[in-house]
C-alpha cells in the first residue's frame, strides 16, 4: 500500500460545507516534462479513453503532467489509473497560475494501479502530478488523470463551436498546410488545437496551420477543436485525410530497415512501428536482429511479433541477433523458414536493382566463431557484380550508445571497407544513429570509409546513454523505423517516427 501524507499548505477551501463534486479536467489543456512518441501525449490521459495514455520519456527522473482546469476551482480528489510504468513515489501539487507549485499530498510506496487521492480541498487553478521515484525501468504512464471538485467564481462554462470546413490548400514533402472555418464563441475563440492521427500536435491562434517534419508520401488524418479563454475546448471538426508530396523519386524501392522490435512486455511498442510499416507499404523489410524477446523461441514469436510485424513476414529478409541465439535460432528458423536460411546459412546475399545486400549473423562472430562466415563474406564481395553494396546484422562495428565500438567486428568491417560498400546497418545498442563514412580506424573518410547506421528503434526498451564519437552525425533515443529509399545507384532513407513525424533525413547518396 502506498504511504499518503496530506501537506499543509494555504490554498484551502474556506468554509465547511460539502463540495459538489464534478470532474474538471476532461479534455482540459495538459503541459508534459517529456512524452516517449506522439502516440503517448499528455491529452491521452484526460480523454475519458481508458486504451490511450500518456507516457513519459524512459529512464528518467523526476516527470510531470498538468492540467489546466480553466479556472480557479477547490479540488477535492484526484484519480490516477496507471499503466504499467508507474510511479512509487510521487506528489500531487497545485498552483494559481501553473508556475509556482505547492504540495498538497505526497505519496511515497506506491504499487500502481488506480490511486484515489481523497480530502484535497485545494483552491487552483492548475494540478501537476510529478513522479520522483519510477516504479519499473522504463518512465512514468498515465491512463487517466482525473481532478474533481468545483468551479469557483463562476465565469465562462459554454465552449466554442466546433470548427468546420477543415482543408489542405498545399503540401510539400515533408509538410501540410490547413486552413478551416473560424469558430463561434458566446465570448470569444482565443486558440485552436491541431490533432494529428488522434494526438494534439500544435495550436494556432488564427485558422490555419502549417504541419512540417513529416515523411514524405504519407496520408494523415486531422481534426481541429476550438478553445476560450476560460479553457472550455469545443468538440472535434470533422476529420480531413492529406498527403504528403513525393520525397526523391517516386519509382524507387522502398525499404523498411529496423531491429530490437518485439517484446513481451511492451506490445504496445511493436505494434505502432508495425503501424508505420503499414503506412510505408514497402517492397521489402529489413530486420537488423533481436526481432523477438527475450530468447526467440518459436512460442515467442507466435504470441509477439507474428501479431505485430508478421504481417510483412512474407516480404522481410531477416537477420538474427543474440536474443534468437539463446534459443539456437530454432525458433527463428522455424518462423521465418527458408527466408532465414535462403543460401544454407543465416548470412546470405540477395540483390535489389543495382544494389547488393548482405544480411549477416553477427552473434557468433562477436563470440569468436568467424572464419566460415569471414571467408564467405570475402567471396561473396569479390564475387559481386553490382554497383552498390548494403550490409547488415545486429552487431555495430562504431557505435556511441552504451555498448559502445566492438572490436570483435573489425574483420567484418575491414572486407567492407576493401569491397567499398557504401552503408551498413545494425541494431543491437536501442537508439538510432548516423555516422559518416569510417575507415577501418574509425576515422572519417569520406574518400574511402564506410557509412553506418544503428536502427535499434523498432520496440524494445529504448538506451538513452548516448555519447557521440567522431562521425556521429545524428543520434537519439526515440521508437521509429527507417524508410530507405533505392532509385538508379542512389540511396536515400528517413527516420519516420511513431505517429509519422520524420525524426532524421539522409541523402540521396551517390553509390561509388
Amino acid at each position: 500500500m502506498a504511504a499518503l501524507a496530506l501537506l499543509a499548505q494555504p490554498l484551502v477551501a474556506s468554509g465547511t460545507e460539502e463540495l459538489a463534486e464534478s470532474l474538471l479536467s476532461h479534455n482540459k489543456p495538459t503541459t508534459t516534462s517529456s512524452v516517449e512518441d506522439e502516440t503517448t501525449v499528455g491529452g491521452l490521459a484526460v480523454d475519458g479513453d481508458v486504451a490511450t495514455r500518456w507516457a513519459s520519456a524512459e529512464g528518467i527522473d523526476p516527470q510531470w503532467i498538468a492540467v489546466d482546469l480553466g479556472g480557479p476551482a477547490t479540488v477535492s480528489r484526484v484519480k490516477l489509473a496507471w499503466e504499467a510504468a508507474y510511479a512509487a513515489d510521487y506528489q500531487i501539487q497545485v498552483s494559481a497560475d501553473g508556475k509556482a507549485w505547492q504540495d498538497a499530498k505526497k505519496v511515497t510506496g506506491a504499487d500502481g494501479g488506480v490511486d484515489e487521492i481523497t480530502g484535497l480541498a485545494a483552491s487552483a487553478r492548475y494540478v501537476r502530478v510529478l513522479g520522483t521515484k519510477r516504479g519499473t525501468i522504463y518512465g512514468y504512464s498515465l491512463y487517466e488523470l482525473e481532478v474533481y471538485g468545483e468551479r469557483t467564481g463562476g465565469g465562462d462554462i459554454e465552449p466554442p463551436s466546433a470548427p468546420a470546413g477543415l482543408r489542405s490548400p498545399s503540401s510539400t514533402s515533408d509538410s501540410i498546410t490547413l486552413a478551416w472555418d473560424p469558430a463561434r464563441d458566446n465570448v470569444g475563440v482565443t486558440g485552436y488545437e491541431i490533432l494529428r492521427n488522434g494526438n494534439v500536435i500544435g495550436t494556432s491562434a488564427t485558422p490555419s496551420y502549417t504541419d512540417t517534419g513529416l515523411v514524405s508520401a504519407t496520408t494523415f488524418t486531422y481534426t481541429v477543436r476550438a478553445r476560450d479563454a476560460a479553457g472550455n475546448l469545443s468538440a472535434q471538426s470533422a476529420a480531413f485525410q492529406a498527403s504528403t508530396q513525393p520525397g526523391g523519386s517516386p519509382n524507387g524501392t522502398v525499404i523498411v530497415v529496423a531491429g530490437d522490435i518485439a517484446s513481451p512486455e511492451l506490445p504496445d511498442n511493436h505494434r505502432n512501428t508495425a503501424k508505420l510499416v503499414e503506412g510505408i507499404k514497402p517492397q521489402y523489410v529489413v530486420t537488423v536482429g533481436d526481432n523477438q524477446y527475450h530468447s526467440g523461441t518459436i512460442s515467442e514469436y507466435r504470441a509477439h511479433y507474428d501479431k505485430t510485424w508478421g504481417k510483412f513476414k512474407a516480404i522481410t529478409k531477416p537477420s538474427p541477433g543474440n536474443h534468437e541465439w539463446r534459443d539456437k535460432l530454432n525458433g527463428y528458423k522455424q518462423y521465418f523458414g527458408s527466408a532465414a536460411t535462403p543460401q544454407g546459412k543465416p548470412y546470405y546475399s540477395f540483390d535489389v536493382g543495382e544494389f547488393h545486400f548482405v544480411a549477416l549473423d553477427t552473434d557468433p562472430i562477436v563470440k569468436g566463431t568467424k572464419t566460415e562466415q569471414l571467408a564467405w563474406l570475402k567471396q561473396d564481395l569479390a564475387a559481386n557484380k553490382k554497383a552498390c553494396v548494403i550490409g547488415y546484422g545486429h552487431h555495430p562495428r562504431f557505435n556511441s550508445g552504451q555498448y559502445g565500438d566492438d572490436k570483435a567486428m573489425t574483420e567484418v568491417w575491414d572486407e567492407f571497407v576493401k569491397a567499398r560498400a557504401d552503408v551498413v546497418f545494425s541494431g543491437h545498442d536501442h537508439h538510432y544513429e548516423r555516422l559518416k563514412p569510417l575507415n577501418s580506424y574509425g576515422k572519417i573518410d569520406e574518400a574511402n570509409g564506410v557509412r553506418s547506421a544503428i536502427v535499434g528503434i523498432g520496440g524494445d526498451n529504448l538506451y538513452s546513454q548516448i555519447k557521440k564519437r567522431e562521425g556521429v552525425e545524428q543520434a537519439f533515443a526515440k521508437h521509429g523505423v527507417m524508410k530507405l529509399t533505392l532509385s538508379g545507384k542512389t540511396y536515400s532513407w528517413e527516420i519516420v517516427g511513431v505517429g509519422g513525424t520524420l525524426l532524421d533525413k539522409a541523402g540521396p547518396y551517390t553509390c561509388r
